[in-house]
């Protein structure tokens, strides 16, 4: 299995700030980990920045998968759609807070190469995870070549 890349929305690179610019090289790493933590902390907070959310995506030799972590939103309230070379995932989670109910919606597109069989594209939901499984055609598989003897 190989790890392809790892998405996050407003992702920004770990590279330190070297330079003239006097600012520490660490800056940008301590400027991710703070991220991190307030991402983490904050779960799904509606807001301009916090309507998408982090997707893995890896391969093995026959398949290309999408991972999703959506906690606390009910699989009736997940959403998996194919149109034109993106997967588009769409979530809802309703949040109580006394007599008032809010509802905040979260989605998140990603481009889809061509080698795979969108016909065939099934997805998963257990334990607030989404996985998304994208078969890749036959001719995209890597194949073995036998070597003749002559």
């Amino acid at each position: 299995m190989r790890l392809i890349r790892y998405i996050h929305p407003g992702t920004r690179s770990l590279a330190p700030a070297y330079g003239l610019s006097g600012r520490s090289p660490w800056t940008g790493l301590e400027n991710e980990i703070d991220q991190l933590f307030e991402s983490a902390l904050s779960g799904f907070v509606a807001g301009p920045s916090r309507t998408q959310f982090p997707v893995d995506l890896y391969e093995d030799k026959d398949n290309t998968y999408v991972r999703a972590e959506l906690p606390g939103v009910n699989r009736d309230d997940v959403g998996v759609e194919m149109v034109e070379g993106y997967l588009t995932i769409t979530a809802a989670r309703k949040q109580k807070d006394g007599d008032n109910e809010e509802s905040v919606s979260f989605s998140r597109s990603v481009s889809i190469p061509d080698e795979i069989q969108s016909d065939k594209v099934a997805a998963a939901y257990q334990d607030g995870v989404l996985t998304v499984t994208l078969p890749k055609r036959e001719e995209a598989k890597p194949k073995k070549v036998s070597i003749e003897v002559k």
